[in-house]
């Protein structure tokens, strides 16, 4: 049993022999499954330019599913700061907080969204990649708008995501919850965790250091059904191995045909050893071990599997073995 708040990471995938269109339906599907789970919060991540994640803006996803789910948290996850100005962010999560009040979080991270240049370069109108400094003024700011300008009662709430030392370090400066990538850089987790909880200085927002860890989860019945809904995700990770970015998202059944490397082989299992593969025995018991060893104190998974059934099936095992069964509301 795992003793800490489970949430979820949806990246949107677009899977091949499918449309955007038909990602975007699922969404809805997904979020509401997951509030009926019992799932704490979900989080939409913020992707451009990419066949294989829709370009979904995270701020509309997080409305419309605040709108047809009941309970679960919902926001960024995260909104990437350089793209937006400031004072729209607030005014965007701001509003949503408003409408849905202590259910709208605002996870603020950092990259373009994108392996294309020019892309980057679009959403920036024209500016190269943002500084450290640029960057912390721009967090900064959208927090300072979100009190001096918008507060129009219940405030969203605000997350850092991380996924190096450095930011775990804004984060501890800025007395902000911190929400680390395992699933992107595991290598770095603890060395930036613990630098995260030695200079936390509290403020307004987090009195104490606050850490959530995502992780890549991918729970079936089995240990090869888990590793065949594991493939897509590989295929995907081994052409950015390669420097490829325009990498559709392929079918099981393509990914198995795959023709992988000796040393995509390596890297691949040496990554998916320190996320959670498998059954739900050995899926829960890594899950546990990761909380114990980064002392988080709430675990987020992204499973990107091919199917909206797989993925649903992936969360539903993962809730029922790690937690049990969702108690039934009161009437």
């Amino acid at each position: 049993m795992i003793d800490l708040p489970l949430s979820a990471l949806e990246v949107a995938m677009v899977q091949a022999g499918t449309r955007a269109v038909d990602t975007l339906r699922d969404t809805t599907a997904f979020a509401q499954r997951l509030d009926a789970l019992g799932y704490r919060r979900l989080w939409y991540a913020e992707h451009h330019h990419s066949p294989a994640i829709g370009a979904f803006p995270p701020v509309v996803l997080t409305a419309h599913a605040a709108a047809s789910t009941s309970a679960i948290r919902l926001g960024s996850g995260g909104v990437l700061a350089p793209n937006h100005a400031p004072i729209m962010l607030a005014e965007q999560f701001g509003t949503l907080a408003a409408l849905h009040p202590d259910r709208i979080d605002l996870g603020i991270g950092r990259g373009p969204g994108t392996f294309d240049e020019s892309t980057a370069r679009a959403l920036r109108r024209g500016a190269g990649p943002t500084t450290d400094d640029e960057y912390r003024d721009d967090v900064a700011s959208t927090l300072r708008f979100l009190v001096d300008e918008v507060a129009l009662g219940p405030l969203p709430e605000p997350w850092l995501l991380s996924s190096s030392t450095a930011g775990a370090a804004l984060a501890a400066e800025l007395g902000l919850p911190i929400a680390f990538a395992h699933h992107i850089r595991p290598d770095n987790t603890l060395a930036a965790l613990d630098h995260y909880r030695a200079h936390f200085s509290p403020s307004p927002w987090c009195d104490r250091p606050r850490v959530l860890v995502c992780v890549e989860t991918v729970c079936a019945e089995t240990q090869e059904e888990a590793i065949r809904l594991a493939g897509p995700m590989n295929v995907v990770k081994a052409g950015l191995l390669k420097g490829h970015s325009e990498i559709p998202f392929p079918t099981p059944a393509e990914a198995s045909a795959h023709p992988f490397t000796e040393e995509e082989r390596q890297v691949l299992a040496a990554f998916g050893a320190q996320q959670a593969h498998g059954t739900p025995e050995t899926v829960v018991r890594r899950l546990a071990e990761l909380a114990d060893a980064t002392g988080a104190d709430e675990l987020m998974l992204v499973t990107p599997v091919y199917a909206l059934a797989a993925r649903l099936r992936s969360y539903g095992l993962v809730k029922q073995h790690a937690q049990g069964p969702r108690p039934a509301a009161h009437r």
